[in-house]
């Protein structure tokens, strides 16, 4: 069960760079830790949960405690700020401890249809996911009833993979997340 549960690590925001220690995903470019200068970060998105830096190639975390910090340094240093991509939240939906009608569930396929998922893509995401996200969700006593989203399913798969194979995992979320039709950087 401790496999199942990741922290975050640690970020400190300054004046025009972001420094990330202990950061949990090994794909990452943020692994094990590094400082990345504004003119690297692409973006930042800051609605709901933990801010996200997307960076080339990467979608870095960073905690929850940060994001004024987080807004203020985006505005210094004229970075944009993306909505949030519910993509995974809506993958995830099955392993809520909430229970959706089916009008509810069809409109979540919907809105995952209009971001470029595919339905049978869609299903094969939650097989892929749906023992581990089970036990993340429940197991752990999390018993989380509103939300799952990017990190919750790669902390989740972090603990099922090898390392090759959490590296695919990883680049294929990160794909996933970032397809929108009001993303910027859309696949």
């Amino acid at each position: 069960m401790n496999k199942l549960i990741t922290t975050l690590g640690s970020s400190e925001i300054r004046e025009s760079e972001i420094l990330i220690q202990n950061y949990p995903f090994e794909p990452s470019v943020a692994y094990p830790g590094r400082i990345f200068i504004a003119s690297e970060i692409e973006a930042v998105v800051l609605d709901f949960g933990n801010p996200k830096l997307h960076v080339t190639g990467d979608i870095v975390f960073v905690a929850a405690k940060y994001k004024n910090e987080l807004k203020a340094f985006a505005k210094k240093n004229q970075i944009s700020i993306l909505p949030y991509s519910w993509n995974w939240d809506w993958v995830l939906e099955p392993f809520l401890d909430t229970e959706f009608s089916k009008a509810d569930q069809r409109k979540t396929i919907e809105q995952l249809l209009k971001n470029g998922l595919r339905e049978n893509e869609i299903m094969e995401l939650r097989k892929e996911v749906g023992n581990q996200m089970i036990a993340y969700n429940f197991n752990t006593l999390l018993w989380e009833w509103v939300g799952l989203s990017l990190f919750d399913v790669l902390s989740a798969m972090k603990a099922k993979y090898t390392k090759a194979k959490y590296r695919d995992f990883y680049q294929r979320a990160l794909e996933i997340e970032k397809r929108s039709t009001n993303h910027p950087g859309r696949t």
